[in-house]
């Protein structure tokens, strides 16, 4: 009688529950949709808290979001955010394709050096191309005796803020098209040239129609990325939405103004995810048939080596090469004035042990995200996914504020403790995880995991033993991708990190604020070293896609 009634009282909760959900989840299996329905609860609370502030606003806060300059300024962020997504696009295709198809010489090294950009502070980044660029800066001290050169062109503006955010944050392209270019079905473009459609047809035509859901993704973030930033627009004299926010925050008394414009960046964040979604479209891209084990063959650049060693070398030498060179000319400085580091060490253990807890827990998160969107779509997937990307297109301190309000008014043995600072880390961060494991998911052709269901899986263990090999590289992508990241991360740490808790970006700003450059500089040139290392892992992991799809297929 007992058994009876407990499965009876499962079978009253299940239905009302399985049949709501089944109207917007149509298909989606438990372990799918409820840590789902999770995360977008946990992603909307940084938007709860700017309704609340902004609600509570003392009046004006229309006239502010409305005014003229306000919209002058919205212009001006846009402007820059089309610009540099744009100029990272046509830079990241062609470099995917130099370090994937062809041979050329080093591509384990410039596979990695062209990554690392990313874990570059973007208030560094414009740093040292005003300290080597500027009309007064090192590059005129030293050829300006030589060539004769007075002084060179001012680099602040809205250039000097493209060049900047552009070579920073073009790996956020690069990273998942290479992951989506190694996996691609070699056996389509060999069908198209066997069908008279030369090299440039074939890349337009098939290989470039392919990548297309790694391209959006990755300029998706590079166009939230962009209008969030502060440090470098800020220092580069443009004035950028993102800056009026910051300004409202630090010097008016009344947060509501700021959490006003704030709303209006969101609004603005919601018209770029709707144009991406417009233009992903409703084609297919996964591979058929046993195509996509074979290798492709390498491209031969013959003379055009010299030419792709030169793109990749001036790509280096901007993104990272002058970023390093100004670091280590302070650090030299630095040891030779008897400057003391002794702290930076226990900034780096907790730098490294955060950003790996951050890039665990995205991962995780970003999984039943991805495969909801990709494997289940309904409106409320779109919307959840949608959700995911909000984050990233707030300034991190209006979400560290917003997590300051909850902690302490709703969850105050979580505040100021590395559980509060990591789930910042996943709302700031979960989108490059989200993006490079839905454009691996696309590539995997969804009758592979119906065979295993035929055969009589369950859904967690076809996803166990299918899907999450099959996805392994875009895992790995998401994972590196948030690791550097977070090491930079800045606002959030120094808001909601316990007390005493220092990493290398809070050494570097404390240092930066202070202006004691030399001080600074180690533990900026260790971000870009550690960082250096998961870069590092993902590339030596190249082909073990590959050897999973092949086991699996047959």
């Amino acid at each position: 009688m007992k058994v009876t009634r407990a499965a009876g009282s499962k079978a009253f909760l299940r239905g009302p529950i399985a049949g709501a959900l089944g109207q917007v989840m149509p298909g989606a299996p438990a372990f799918v949709w409820a840590p789902a329905l999770l995360i977008a609860a946990a992603l909307a609370l940084p938007l709860v808290y700017l309704i609340m502030r902004a609600v509570g606003a003392e009046g004006g806060l229309w006239e502010v979001t409305i005014r003229w300059r306000t919209l002058e300024i919205l212009g001006r962020s846009a402007l820059l955010t089309v610009t540099v997504t744009a100029l990272s696009v046509a830079v990241s295709v062609p470099l995917a394709w130099l370090t994937v198809r062809a041979d050329l010489p080093f591509k384990r090294f410039w596979s990695v050096a062209t990554a690392l950009p990313l874990v570059i502070p973007s208030y560094l980044g414009a740093f040292a191309l005003i300290a080597a660029f500027s009309p007064r800066g090192m590059l005129q001290q030293i050829f300006g005796g030589i060539f004769g050169v007075e002084r060179l062109p001012d680099v602040h503006g809205f250039w000097g803020a493209t060049l900047t955010l552009t070579v920073l944050s073009f790996p956020y392209v690069l990273l998942p098209v290479r992951a989506a270019m190694r996996n691609l079905d070699p056996g389509v473009e060999e069908s198209a040239r066997v069908l008279g459609h030369g090299p440039w047809s074939v890349f337009f035509r098939i290989t470039l129609t392919q990548l297309r859901p790694a391209i959006i993704a990755g300029s998706l973030l590079v166009a939230l990325y962009t209008l969030s930033d502060f440090g470098a627009v800020s220092l580069l004299q443009y004035e950028t939405f993102t800056w009026a926010i910051y300004l409202q925050f630090n010097s008016a008394f009344d947060r509501g103004i700021a959490a006003g414009l704030s709303l209006v960046l969101v609004a603005l964040a919601v018209g770029i995810l709707l144009t991406d979604a417009c233009t992903r479209g409703r084609s297919r891209y996964a591979s058929k048939g046993a195509g996509g084990s074979k290798r492709t063959p390498l491209v031969r650049l013959g003379g055009w080596k010299w030419a792709g060693l030169g793109f990749c070398s001036l790509l280096s030498l901007l993104s990272l090469g002058v970023p390093v060179a100004v670091l280590s000319y302070w650090l030299v400085r630095g040891l030779a004035a008897g400057e003391r580091f002794g702290s930076v060490w226990e900034a780096a253990v907790n730098s490294i042990y955060a950003s790996g807890l951050a890039a665990v827990v995205c991962v995780l998160a970003a999984v039943p995200v991805a495969l909801l969107s990709v494997r289940y779509p309904s409106r409320f997937s779109f919307l959840v996914e949608r959700s995911s990307y909000l984050g990233f297109a707030l300034p991190g301190v209006v979400v560290a504020l917003a997590l300051v309000y909850f902690g302490a008014n709703y969850a105050l043995p979580l505040y100021q403790t590395l559980a509060m600072l990591v789930f910042a880390y996943a709302i700031l961060f979960l989108p490059p995880a989200v993006g490079a494991i839905r454009a691996q998911l696309l590539q995997i052709d969804p009758k592979m995991e119906e065979a295993a269901r035929s055969l009589g899986l369950s859904p967690a263990r076809v996803f166990l033993t299918v899907t999450l090999p099959l996805i392994r590289s875009g895992v790995l992508a998401g994972a590196a991708l948030v690791f550097l990241i977070t090491m930079k991360e800045l606002p959030a740490t120094l808001l909601l990190g316990p007390i005493g808790f220092k990493t290398l970006a809070t050494s570097v700003w404390s240092a930066s604020e202070a202006a004691f450059f030399a001080r600074a500089a180690l533990p900026a040139l260790l971000l870009v070293l550690l960082s250096s290392v998961p870069m590092a892992v993902l590339v030596l992991a190249d082909g073990g896609g590959d050897r999973t799809l092949q086991r699996v297929r047959k």
